[in-house]
């Protein structure tokens, strides 16, 4: 166990990239405060960190409901002393055709992915600011961002929407300290693509369990999918002082799928 770093909120942290990056952080001496909606699974996998040793709180959060990520950003102060981070990665799709794409579906999408890291980034940086310390916020982002798709047209402009929010705050709050990246996973295998597998078939975009991640994952130079794992080490990084002059810019962790 490392030496106590300050607290990291992480949205979305109960499951999938979010929980792996909860755990990570934990290992390394932070408090985190798993921020997300299932009440159940955060509170478990809160236990999960305590009982592996590290210090861990759960929160009850819809990202896209100022009060409670206020709220989430209070609990970490009072556990942890101060917040040293926010890793805003809560976020969802609902794949639809592109002709048959409806408000609902973009409304809902844009809210949590969109306007969920607006906020997130607001109320991590209000509370930085006041406390007179600089910071580092994450955001998480996808190639999806950077590569649309028929299927999830809402899902690709909200994930090139938290780029385009990671640059403007890595702008507005550089004077403060405060150091704003992104990272933009490529196929993970998580909960998150066992849902998107059965909403393809159900669009009759894939026939078999399966499919669809085959396809997505076929030309990864890597030569295979990743794993939430995968992700933790390039987050660790992002709210390290090794990364204290890097601010506005989106990693791709992705096998190469993406090439800048």
């Amino acid at each position: 166990m490392g030496a106590d770093t300050g607290g990291v909120v992480v949205t979305g942290g109960a499951r999938g990239i979010g929980l792996a990056i909860a755990r990570n952080l934990a290992s390394s001496g932070h408090g985190v405060v798993i921020a997300d909606l299932d009440e159940a699974a955060g509170q478990a996998a809160a236990s999960d960190i305590k009982s592996e040793g590290g210090r861990a709180v759960f929160c009850r959060v819809d990202v896209a409901d100022r009060a409670m990520v206020a709220a989430a950003v209070a609990t970490c102060q009072e556990a942890f002393g101060h917040i040293h981070a926010i890793v805003n990665n809560a976020g969802f799709n609902k794949p639809q055709n592109f002709l048959e794409t409806t408000e609902d579906n973009w409304n809902r999408i844009m809210k949590v992915n969109g306007l969920g890291v607006l906020i997130g980034i607001q109320e991590a940086a209000k509370a930085m600011i006041a406390a007179g310390h600089g910071g580092s916020i994450v955001n998480t982002a996808s190639i999806a961002g950077r590569s649309g798709d028929g299927q999830w047209a809402p899902y690709c402009a909200s994930k090139a929407a938290v780029i385009s929010l990671t640059q403007a705050a890595a702008r507005a709050l550089a004077p403060h300290g405060i150091t704003v990246n992104a990272f933009a996973p490529g196929v993970v295998e998580t909960d998150l693509w066992t849902q998107l597998d059965l909403d393809l078939i159900a669009l009759g975009a894939a026939s078999r369990p399966g499919e669809a991640m085959e396809n997505f994952s076929r030309n990864i130079p890597l030569g295979r999918t990743s794993r939430p794992e995968d992700i933790v080490g390039t987050v660790a990084f992002l709210i390290s002082p090794a990364s204290a002059y890097m601010t506005g810019q989106c990693l791709m962790i992705d096998g190469g799928m993406v090439m800048q």
